[in-house]
């Protein structure tokens, strides 16, 4: 073999050997730089019910709370979405005008009459269907998965979210348009918070007991007989399974005497909550 003849292939051999090292190069950085298999996107999680429309404080012309400093924004969400009644009249009047007076009544009653910082409850809903937002930010809160501590109920405010539902249901029972709400409400909330509602949508006298100095018979004898059919509800409005349902464990009629310590509505504030 010539010398021309060797160095022509001595120089084949090299790009040779340099094209597959560049090509082993480009499958590795390739490779480390693909997502493995396991990392693909998740599909985000959408409710099979639309969420209720939510009108702000802005809209219902909420005033400021008396220490919007003292309003108190946790970065966790609540395990538990307590249903209420509001111990108000059972108004005839379902327009948009009379929900949005209805929070400034209700505001103004737990701002002067009870003291507060600001209306207790996080959401409330009209007898005429219309959600409505409740304490200074709980909007913003309830959007990014956290919780406003509110007041409504009673040790339990650190830990809940409270809906009041305007009426009162010791013996009557909410308008169509109020439950349907209250259901995709309750839906929207477990979605948000990644609750199930078998276990997290509850009344608020399981939480303030009968026999208890703290006492309530809220959401009223009516209303609170309803929960299982609540939470079965809003199971089929997210897609899960119902299952043998989750029936009530306190007792569903309460006298409606204050022979003993029983409440229409209240106690909302107690001992261990941290905020008025």
């Amino acid at each position: 073999m010539t010398e021309k003849s060797e160095k022509s292939k001595v120089r084949r051999r090299n790009l040779l050997s340099g094209a597959l090292a560049g090509s082993a190069a480009m499958v590795t950085a390739n490779i480390l730089s693909a997502p493995p298999a396991h990392a693909a996107a998740k599909p985000s999680v959408r409710c099979p019910v639309p969420r209720p429309r939510l009108y702000t404080r802005e809209q219902w012309k909420a005033v400021p709370p008396e220490d919007p400093g003292g309003v108190r924004v946790e970065p966790f969400g609540p395990a538990l979405i307590v249903v209420h009644h509001m111990d108000y009249p059972n108004s005839t009047d379902y327009s948009l005008e009379h929900a949005f007076e209805l929070s400034r009544t209700c505001q103004y009653d737990h701002m002067h009459h009870n003291g507060w910082n600001d209306i207790g409850q996080q959401l409330t809903i009209s007898r005429g269907g219309f959600l409505m937002e409740g304490r200074y930010r709980s909007a913003e809160a309830i959007r990014h998965g956290h919780q406003v501590i509110g007041a409504q109920v009673a040790n339990w405010n650190t830990a809940s979210i409270g809906i009041e539902n305007e009426g009162t249901y010791i013996t009557e029972l909410p308008p169509e348009a109020q439950w349907r709400t209250l259901v995709a409400t309750c839906a929207w909330l477990c979605l948000r918070y990644r609750l199930a509602p078998m276990t997290a949508v509850v009344g608020h006298r399981d939480l303030n007991q009968p026999g208890t100095t703290l006492a309530t018979e809220c959401p009223g004898n009516a209303l609170y007989k309803q929960l299982p059919r609540l939470r079965a509800e809003i199971a089929q409005a997210m897609g899960l399974p119902v299952g043998d349902g989750s029936p009530n464990h306190v007792r569903e009629d309460l006298p409606g005497t204050r022979a003993e310590p029983v409440r229409d509505h209240g106690p909302a504030l107690g001992p261990l909550d941290p905020t008025r």
